[in-house]
């Protein structure tokens, strides 16, 4: 499966980039207001051209919306979201996701300048991923989601990405992604000894202004 792509980058031969995942139902386009809202001028003033890469998932149909056909990285058959799973959809977004990164590499960016981030679905899947991505990333960044698969994290995971940044933020008020299902993955993230800076903030299933802020001084640590 290749993902279609929307790209923003600030010079012609970037050194660092941010492949960002949309939530179900959404697209590329729809995370592209939170790239441009980020302030990462110090890096750029330092030499590092910037690449977002804003792939659209692929339009499947979904269970839990009655089985309509929407863009989304794996199928939902249970609000529960830890029941039912579907370790078939979410295998075959991994791989595709593992390919935008292995691009990126191609195109010369180093794998240890790389973030993952997603929101909501696009979460899991930056999770799901970066944990058993073969090669060091600079970091990844899950809001509003969770960690799917979450009894074969400790397993499957890769000594490649032990050492990994993340960032986990979420709504205390978020009537989609319970604020349980977030909080499961930060403690199993914790148990096996992950580096996890926790937010939580007033919100629903939303991005928040002091989100914003938050991840952009943890970007410039993990990029800077």
């Amino acid at each position: 499966m290749t993902l279609e792509t929307l790209e923003l980058q600030t010079e012609a031969n970037p050194s660092a980039s941010i492949i960002v995942l949309h939530g179900l139902g959404a697209d590329g386009h729809d995370f592209e207001p939170v790239c441009q809202a980020l302030d990462l001028r110090p890096l750029l003033a330092g030499g590092t051209g910037l690449r977002f890469v804003l792939p659209h998932a692929p339009v499947i149909p979904v269970t839990i919306n009655g089985g309509y056909p929407m863009r989304a990285w794996y199928d939902i058959r249970d609000a529960a979201l830890d029941q039912r799973e579907d370790p078939e959809g979410l295998r075959r977004s991994q791989a595709a996701v593992e390919a935008l990164i292995e691009r990126e590499i191609e195109r010369g960016v180093a794998p240890e300048r790389i973030v993952l981030m997603g929101f909501s679905q696009g979460c899991a899947m930056s999770l799901l991923t970066g944990l058993r991505y073969g090669k060091r990333l600079a970091g990844l960044v899950g809001l509003s989601g969770y960690l799917p698969l979450l009894a074969t994290t400790e397993a499957e995971r890769s000594a490649a990405n032990q050492a990994t940044p993340l960032f986990l933020a979420h709504g205390r008020n978020d009537a989609v992604v319970p604020l349980a299902r977030a909080q499961a993955a930060h403690e199993e993230l914790l148990r096996l000894g992950y580096t996890v800076q926790w937010q939580d903030y007033a919100m629903g299933h939303e991005v928040h202004p002091d989100e914003i802020e938050a991840l952009e001084a943890w970007l410039l640590r993990v990029l800077g």
